[in-house]
């Protein structure tokens, strides 16, 4: 990664609310899919109890840097280290927490039996029950605030709930990195706080490494350490206030882009993506560039 990659003084330091142990360290690593080339030399270290956000355009290799992470995606050269070791498929040490997508209706699964997918759902054969398991389980469900609808089918609860259930069930491995992968989608602005603070408080007391792929900055913008910004094979590393200004991006987009910051809120215009497979996969149509249509439903919460 050359001095022109990088935010001024941003980084290689941990932020101070995170501890200086590396949990996650991706070295000159390059992407590339379809022949295309997603980042390259992306040099990144994520410590214990850092929140970094992963932003970008469409097709921008945000969800492909996640899969990578999970030991999915190769590299095209490079390295990535998880606790000082090279990444493998199946790590129960890391915790992914997916799109929010609804259960389907009738599906007979109850709320704790989602959480407990997140046990034991990686073993072979029907789940042996015993005490130490339902103990955990429900550990795991007063953790995220589910107790209450614990025997509830999940295919009657709202999406923040579910969600809630999903983190949960990403914390059942006792995980050092939480690798999470646009969890607001859909939600009400009610339950994208809910969802985000809930994350937050398990990374904060949990020391865990958390990064947040998102489409919108805003609903986790004060819980942020630092920022990934993805784009045409680029990138950009450091806070958010050295990384999302105008000069910044439009030196990362080769193209005038305005960053504007009201009522709290920050705004991108200036970054529409041309039409093109994008390859981070079926989810990744997505608008990614905090356009203006997220201000004005969002605007309603006001500053922070």
């Amino acid at each position: 990664m050359t001095e022109a990659e990088r935010a001024p003084d941003s980084v290689g330091a941990a932020p101070r609310a995170a501890s200086l142990e590396t949990v996650l360290g991706l070295r000159n690593a390059t992407l590339a899919l379809g022949g295309r080339t997603l980042w390259a030399g992306l040099d990144l270290d994520v410590h214990a109890g850092e929140f970094i956000a992963v932003l970008g355009a469409n097709g921008s290799g945000k969800t492909s840097l996640l899969r990578v992470i999970l030991g999915q995606q190769r590299l095209v050269s490079g390295s990535v280290d998880f606790l000082g070791q090279p990444v493998a498929r199946g790590n129960r040490r890391i915790g992914y927490i997916p799109q929010q997508k609804l259960a389907d209706e009738g599906t007979p699964l109850r709320a704790r039996d989602l959480v407990g997918l997140g046990v034991d759902g990686h073993r072979w054969g029907v789940p042996w029950p015993s005490r130490r398991r339902r103990r955990l389980v429900d550990e795991l469900l007063d953790s995220v605030g589910a107790t209450a609808y614990a025997r509830v089918p999940v295919a009657t609860l709202s999406g923040g709930e579910q969600q809630r259930l999903r983190v949960g069930q990403a914390l059942a491995g006792d995980p050092r990195l939480l690798l999470c992968d646009e969890p607001l989608l859909s939600l009400d602005l009610a339950h994208q706080r809910a969802v985000s603070e809930l994350i937050d408080l398990h990374r904060r007391q949990r020391q865990l490494g958390v990064l947040f792929v998102t489409h919108d900055v805003n609903p986790v913008l004060d819980l942020v350490d630092r920022v990934l910004y993805l784009a045409g094979g680029r990138f950009r590393i450091g806070t958010p206030d050295q990384v999302l200004r105008s000069e910044v991006l439009s030196e990362l987009y080769g193209s005038p882009v305005d960053v504007i910051r009201t009522r709290g809120r920050i705004v991108v215009v200036g970054t529409a993506d041309a039409p093109q497979a994008h390859p981070d996969g079926p989810h990744a149509h997505h608008d990614e560039h905090h356009d203006p249509g997220h201000a004005s439903e969002a605007g309603e919460r006001g500053g922070r």
